[in-house]
């Protein structure tokens, strides 16, 4: 089970909204000073995700809550993501170069594009598989243990 700690910001019937600090996995490396995620992660420091999710829950605003999502749903949706733009941009730039074997720049763009799409299509995928997700998601209230030991 994959763990993060979250707040409750809002709650209203049947929704509740939830905001997390968003992390970097560069707090460690020695080459966070000449890495881009590095720097990034420090011109941002204070990044938080928000999100809502539907059901009957007894929290309160700024109360701490623990998410626990199984490892197996993360690494799907993970490869999702990652995979298929990059399986849609060679396919695209293989098409372009299939039609216009001589112009190299219609080929980049058929890639740019079928990425593109690739991107569209996963969005869409995605917004209907929310409420799978948000089926695999439990949400617990903290304990004051686990809020000491990840702050």
């Amino acid at each position: 089970m994959i763990r993060e700690l979250g707040e409750v910001v809002e709650v209203s019937a049947g929704k509740v909204v939830i905001s997390t600090h968003l992390k970097s996995g560069c707090s460690g490396c020695e080459q966070q000073n000449r890495c881009g995620a590095g720097l990034l992660s420090k011109a941002f420091p204070n990044r938080r995700g928000e999100f809502s999710i539907t059901g009957n829950y007894d929290f309160t605003p700024g109360q701490q809550v623990e998410l626990q999502l199984p490892e197996q749903a993360l690494t799907r949706f993970s490869l999702l993501l990652y995979i298929i733009p990059l399986l849609a941009l060679l396919a695209g730039a293989a098409v372009g170069q299939l039609f216009w074997p001589l112009y190299e720049p219609l080929s980049i763009l058929s890639g740019a594009l079928f990425m593109a799409a690739s991107f569209y299509l996963l969005r869409r995928y995605l917004r209907h598989r929310d409420v799978k997700v948000q089926g695999l998601l439990q949400v617990k209230a903290a304990s004051a243990v686990d809020t000491e030991n990840r702050l």
